[in-house]
């Protein structure tokens, strides 16, 4: 699933995620800093070596080795510290075994006589020389436990670690649980943007009882009056142009009579009747195709056309047309494709647009078509493209000419008085109709470029 960068998705994975980051990261600073920390308990335990060996000297001597071991069980009951008591031969005097590499401690403080440590066990061993108030020298061993907790910074930046990992998955489920509704609602917005008036959010999401779901059934009930709303249009528009035909085709017949009946001095106004009648016949003719496209009526059945064929015959015509109007139709590229549609509407697509680009051209100048064969994307297409030396279309309204009756507002319009503006609309329904697309732009050295692509 692509993911844009602006994405709600990706701002709610990166929020929710940083928020996570920053309370874990705080949460971990302050443990760190304010815990009770062993590093602290050990300074206390050491300043205490001193009170306690020369405590340890005063009640060897004044009680006895059964007093000293008692001493020692009450201090280890009270602190967690144990501790041995030596004379200066290395004998223990309170009875207790002493703890694994004490004789090594105490050669090295009988060498140098200062206080001397060995960290290489489980626990601190302290040892320190003392001289009692007889002059005795003794030298007192402190068993300082290391506490299990006492851990380095690497541990716990690997805990951290593995808790923002987890939280990263689970901000991930989130996001996309938060996203994921609102993603299958904008497929379903661009379907009905396309045409498909039929699409509708699915019964899993209207469901929810919460504002996504009231989002959706919201969107379905709009969805549900744009279609008949839109329906209805068609429907009033196929209506009327199929019943303005019979009051033309009476037209037609009243207009041959006329002219039998009239003079020479009546044949300019009845020659005007005939071209306006012509011209309403050509528009009621368009607006039937254009309901047809539109409704998905259309029932004529697809075959295989000639595309370079089509084109070729398209551009002949328009051609002949335009000699009539000291302008012409020239095929710049052709290459042989063909395509499984329907002939009629293809070839209705092709001449609406090579005709509205004979209309609009100078005098004296020809109307370009090409059919090329691209590939992208593992498909293949045919590139109908047909370009005039005309003014051009401002650019805000390239995309507006394919719309039903839209007309610019420019000279290209005033000058050639324009046409119904259905033609490029119905080539817009054919092409896209055949799973194609149409463009416009303006060329760089003037002139409206329309191109049809059609897949083969």
């Amino acid at each position: 699933m692509k993911i844009p960068f602006r994405s709600l998705y990706l701002k709610i994975f990166i929020w929710f995620w940083v928020a996570m980051i920053i309370i874990n990261v705080a949460t971990f600073a302050i443990f760190y800093l304010t815990r009770p920390t062993p590093i602290r308990r050990s300074w206390r335990d050491l300043t205490q070596v001193g009170p306690n060996a020369q405590k340890a000297g005063e009640t060897y001597e004044q009680s006895g080795k059964a007093a000293l071991a008692a001493s020692f069980d009450s201090t280890e009951k009270s602190t967690g510290v144990s501790a041995t008591f030596f004379d200066e031969n290395g004998n223990e005097l309170s009875g207790r075994n002493a703890p694994q590499g004490t004789p090594e401690l105490l050669a090295r403080v009988a060498e140098s006589r200062e206080i001397e440590f060995n960290f290489a066990g489980r626990d601190t061993l302290v040892a320190r020389p003392i001289v009692s108030a007889k002059g005795q020298r003794y030298i007192y061993v402190a068993h300082i436990p290391r506490p299990t907790f006492q851990q380095g910074l690497q541990p716990l930046l690997l805990r951290l670690l593995v808790i923002l990992v987890i939280g990263g998955i689970f901000c991930f489920w989130l996001a996309r649980y938060l996203t994921t509704p609102l993603l299958k609602l904008r497929t379903t917005t661009n379907e009905l943007a396309e045409g498909n008036l039929g699409a509708r959010v699915a019964d899993k999401l209207t469901k929810r009882r919460d504002e996504i779901g009231q989002l959706g059934r919201d969107f379905n009930g709009m969805g549900q009056r744009l279609e008949s709303m839109v329906k209805a249009q068609q429907r009033l528009l196929g209506d009327i142009s199929h019943e303005l035909r019979s009051p033309l085709a009476r037209l037609g017949v009243a207009l041959g009579l006329a002219r039998q009946r009239a003079g020479m001095e009546a044949n300019g106004a009845l020659d005007r009747i005939e071209r306006e009648s012509d011209n309403l016949n050509e528009m009621i003719g368009q607006l039937l195709t254009l309901t047809r496209l539109e409704s998905g009526t259309d029932e004529r059945k697809p075959s295989e056309v000639d595309l370079a064929a089509l084109v070729r015959d398209v551009a002949e015509d328009a051609d002949f047309e335009a000699r009539s109007l000291n302008r012409s139709v020239q095929i710049v590229w052709t290459e042989k494709c063909s395509i499984n549609g329907v002939e009629e509407l293809l070839r209705s697509a092709v001449e609406n647009v090579v005709r509205n680009a004979v209309r609009y051209t100078p005098e004296g100048t020809a109307v370009e078509v090409a059919l090329r064969r691209q590939n992208g994307g593992g498909d293949r297409f045919a590139l109908i493209s047909v370009r005039d030396r005309g003014q051009g279309v401002p650019e805000e309204s390239l995309e507006k000419i394919f719309r039903p009756f839209y007309r610019t507002e420019d000279a290209r319009d005033r000058q050639s008085g324009g046409g119904t503006g259905l033609g490029l609309a119905i080539t817009e329904r054919a092409v896209r109709m055949h799973g194609g697309t149409v463009e416009a732009h303006n060329a760089k050295d003037g002139g409206l470029s329309v191109e049809l692509r059609l897949r083969l």
